[in-house]
């Protein structure tokens, strides 16, 4: 016989270590799915300035690595595997979740907590890697922008969000140059219409990123784009660059399964923001929200949705 979990956890990150802590103090032994990448995006982050309680702030791994120990502290389990199918409400048992790994072993829960997170898209640079976790290339200019006071810097994107950054770094930065490859951006009229107002903003149009340069610490000192229309290239300098191109949900193994959005961002079916249109199933961090995308907020709908789910639990299993 199948043993079947109280409550399985989908995620690593701060969304599903938040659920795994509550879901373990509450009693439950919650089982947590790590995924492809343990710790989740976080883990890349070289110092993290803005999550409450570190007034000198603590680099991605150990806040995340701190996260897990709490939850183990409590009872919380860990499987290093990732899920390749899911049966979320099987006709002969609507009341269990059933997941199939990439390994082929499968999971039975009476309640999910779905926290994979999203994956930023990535500039496809040769070598880029090298330049994430604190050497000048990052995502989020809520989470870096601070970094880069009285510097010049890069955003790449033309829409609200590449915009909203780019107004963000005004903030710090001496001279934001935003690149986009069309010569109008796709940002929504408003938007487009504060960028490119702004006295620190400057444009680069007709362009992407074509390398990126580094100085003798291996660190961004610049950005060299190609013009889309006449190949030529043509060199920024910077210290940072914020890309901006948009996030992949990781939902490909849910999509089908669950309500998601045209991006695949799964959707809350209640004003909890945390349960879906299945019983027994909640969603919690970055896999739904498409808007905040920060450790706090990631953490906080970890938090609902433990609650939510120990809630189902107690009134369906009583």
């Amino acid at each position: 016989m199948e043993n079947i979990e109280n409550v399985i956890i989908l995620g690593s990150g701060c969304a599903g270590l938040t659920a795994a802590i509550y879901t373990a103090r509450a009693g439950l032994a919650p089982l947590v799915i790590e995924g492809g990448q343990p710790g989740g995006q976080l883990t890349t982050t070289s110092e993290i300035e803005n999550f409450p309680g570190f007034p000198d702030g603590i680099d991605g791994f150990s806040l995340t690595e701190n996260m897990r120990k709490q939850a183990a502290r409590f009872g919380a389990r860990f499987a290093g595997d990732t899920i390749a199918s899911v049966a979320l409400a099987p006709a002969d048992a609507p009341d269990e979740k059933r997941l199939s790994g990439s390994g082929g072993k499968t999971y039975v829960a009476r309640a999910l907590i779905v926290a994979t997170g999203a994956a930023p898209r990535k500039l496809g640079l040769p070598d880029e890697e090298k330049f994430y976790g604190g050497n000048g290339l990052t995502f989020c200019a809520t989470c870096d922008g601070a970094f880069y006071r009285r510097m010049e810097v890069a955003v790449v994107g033309g829409g609200d969000s590449a915009c909203e950054e780019a107004l963000f770094l005004t903030r710090f930065a001496t001279r934001v140059h935003l690149v986009h490859r069309r010569d109008k951006l796709r940002a929504s009229d408003i938007m487009a219409a504060r960028v490119l107002a702004h006295e620190k903003i400057s444009p680069v149009w007709d362009s992407v990123p074509a390398e990126i340069l580094a100085d003798a610490d291996g660190l961004v000192r610049g950005l060299v784009c190609r013009n889309v229309k006449t190949g030529a290239l043509a060199e920024l300098a910077c210290k940072g660059i914020f890309a901006a191109i948009g996030h992949e949900p990781n939902t490909q193994a849910l999509r089908g399964a669950l309500k998601t959005d045209p991006a695949g961002y799964i959707v809350a079916s209640d004003a909890s923001g945390v349960r879906t249109e299945i019983p027994g199933v909640f969603v919690a961090g970055d896999c739904s929200d498409h808007v905040y995308r920060q450790a706090i907020t990631a953490a906080g709908m970890g938090c609902r949705a433990a609650i939510e789910a120990e809630r189902w639990l107690a009134e369906t299993f009583a």
